[in-house]
């Protein structure tokens, strides 16, 4: 590029976002990196599902249509962006992008587009376009009916066409040719008894055109087992949200049946999701020590702020948020391993509390435990996995995750057992509830999700499947979870702590989410639910017939209001340069506010006194 033609692209740059928000400096090193690319009439300047996109492109004159299978999604003009999901996220794009007209587009390499795109006003132009889907056709009218948030859309609702299914006896290359037919990037092999594999395009490329495969051997050997299944009616960002977490690109979504309904893409989902993480989770893969996962972290909490700025769902905030957080803990095990030697046995690190139910916010602990599998001596693999988790605590709380106060966390060597030693504890707790902390125990670790080691399930939480056996221990985990009540007054409305550092202030999370999060956790595991989030246990709590479908569903809206106040709350306290907490000044709410804010205490205390006198507790 010539140095005279600078200028003119930092001027066209600073007219349109997110470059209009930018330092001129920045602005300026995206000039100077810029690239003309003139594309003709018709040409396609990259194909849905081909190699990741390694530059931003800018349209400079011309127009850009984004087809995805055929179908026209938008058409681009002079001064927006295109191939920043890909970009950023190093997945194959999931559209096709194509000149309508003699088109002159500006190509920003990616190294450089990335650290501008990672500022905050760039973070909020990314929660806004990458994240809003574009609609189903070009020009389509909106309808007058409302329409339904594509992550809260049912995961079936994704599937596009039928799916390719074989068994693992198949030779490679009639999969592979059955996969060309129907237009597929994956087939699923059928193992029998309800067992399933699954074997990509990408697994082809490494397994055969890469690998030592040949087109004769069969399926089984190159195809991933067990795959990762979905029923359909789950929502289709939290599916998002699980192939993230488990760097999946391809789900076979099954009836309650088993039968095959088909499969849904990554990219299928992507557009479906609120906010995508993709991108900081690409600098987390990169950094080679902790120190260089701080600037991650922090930008984490930027990012928050961004989402916030752009209307994305609190509930959706705080999923993106902990699934950051989980792979900056696996980024940290990762390079422990790499200083103190494998543990030299398979082990699964647990997310427990509000990090395992994907609830996060930026005021969360991060409480923690780790299980490991088989009959190592004890005596020999304890110290060191207890070793390897101090390493990961110490990491996360320089990145500013502060552990559990009260010592949920792996760092405590007692939260570093074998799964016999796991299985054993917990099913002493069921058989005798009344043991020394045995209900608050129970409540940390039914919450329990494994984030490394995710092929093992949920091998803590699973063994509280045996709960509804003991009507005692459901009996004390209902009184537990009704011994916490929202802070509602008869003459005042709202109840504050009078002294303190907080005094005059209301309590979100203690006061708020609490007692919501309690009632959820004993009523889903009343319903044989155990390692979920507070809103899915609700859902089945409903279905079971242990709440009401009604009030359900009224603790549900209660926890989002108060999840959206406390996202709101932190949110401006991060602007501020402030610590992250749950305690707000109700002085300082609206009126609105308070009066929702009011009735959604209430509606939980009726609930907790219906609870209560169902099960002869009293209503005190």
């Amino acid at each position: 590029m010539s140095a005279t033609a600078a200028p003119d692209i930092v001027r066209f740059l600073l007219e349109h976002p997110p470059f209009d928000a930018l330092e001129r400096a920045d602005v300026e090193r995206l000039a100077a990196a810029a690239e003309p690319e003139f594309t003709t009439a018709g040409s396609t300047i990259f194909f849905q599902g081909a190699e990741p996109v390694a530059h931003l492109r800018v349209v400079r004159s011309g127009a850009v249509e984004i087809l995805a299978d055929g179908r026209l999604l938008d058409l681009l003009g002079e001064g927006e962006l295109f191939g920043h999901s890909s970009m950023l996220s190093g997945l194959p794009p999931g559209f096709e992008a194509r000149a309508v007209e003699d088109t002159l587009c500006y190509r920003i390499p990616a190294d450089v587009a990335e650290g501008s795109l990672a500022r905050p006003a760039g973070l909020r132009f990314l929660a806004r376009s990458l994240l809003e889907p574009w609609a189903a056709e070009a020009g389509t009218v909106a309808s007058a009916e409302p329409q339904v948030e594509p992550p809260l859309q049912p995961v079936g609702s994704l599937i596009r066409g039928e799916p390719v299914v074989c068994s693992a006896e198949t030779p490679i290359r009639e999969a592979a040719r059955r996969m060309n037919s129907a237009g597929a990037t994956s087939v699923v092999v059928d193992l029998g008894e309800r067992r399933l594999g699954i074997m990509t395009d990408r697994d082809l490329r490494s397994h055969v055109v890469a690998g030592s495969l040949t087109g004769e051997e069969p399926v089984a050997e190159a195809m991933t087992a067990p795959a990762y299944t979905t029923a359909p009616d789950r929502l289709a960002g939290d599916v998002l949200l699980e192939m993230l977490d488990r760097g999946i690109r391809h789900v076979p979504v099954l009836a309650v049946t088993g039968e095959i309904l088909g499969v849904v893409e990554e990219i299928d989902l992507a557009a479906a999701q609120t906010r995508s993480p993709f991108f900081l989770r690409r600098r987390i893969a990169l950094a080679q020590t902790p120190d260089a996962l701080l600037d991650v972290a922090r930008e984490l909490r930027l990012a928050v702020i961004s989402m916030h700025d752009a209307r994305i769902a609190s509930a959706s905030i705080a999923a993106v948020y902990s699934v950051v957080v989980d792979a900056l803990t696996r980024r940290l095990l990762e390079l422990a391993i790499d200083e103190v030697g494998e543990p030299g046995v398979e082990f699964a690190w647990l997310a427990l509390g509000s990090q395992a139910r994907r609830e996060a916010l930026p005021s969360s602990d991060v409480d923690s435990a780790i299980v490991w599998f088989g009959d190592a001596p004890e005596a020999e693999v304890r110290p060191r996995l207890h070793a390897l988790a101090t390493s990961v605590v110490k990491g996360l709380e320089a990145c500013g995750f502060q552990a559990d106060r009260h010592g949920a966390t792996a760092s405590d060597v007692l939260f570093v057992r074998s799964l016999a030693s796991w299985q054993h504890v917990v099913r002493s707790w069921i058989a005798d509830p009344t043991q020394e902390k045995a209900l608050i125990l129970t409540s940390v670790l039914v919450d329990s999700r494994p984030v490394w080691g995710v092929h093992t399930g949920t091998p803590v939480a699973d063994t509280f499947r045996l709960a509804p056996s003991n009507p005692a221990l459901l009996r004390l985990l209902a009184r537990f979870a009704l011994s916490q009540r929202p802070p509602t007054g008869f003459f005042r409305g709202l109840v504050v702590d009078s002294s303190g550092e907080h005094r005059g202030q209301l309590d979100l999370k203690h006061g708020g989410v609490i007692p919501i999060i309690d009632l959820a956790r004993w009523a889903g595991m009343a319903a044989g639910v155990t390692s979920a989030s507070t809103p899915e246990r609700l859902r089945c709590a409903g279905a079971a017939g242990i709440l009401s479908e009604g009030d359900a569903r009224t603790l549900e809206d209660a926890f989002m209001l108060i999840t959206a106040l406390r996202v709101e709350h932190q949110s401006a306290q991060l602007r501020a340069g402030q610590p992250p907490d749950d305690h707000v000044d109700p002085a300082r709410l609206t009126p609105l506010t308070r009066s929702h804010l009011k009735e959604a205490f209430r509606a939980v205390a009726s609930i907790q006194k219906h609870v209560a006198s169902q099960l002869s507790f009293g209503t005190s």
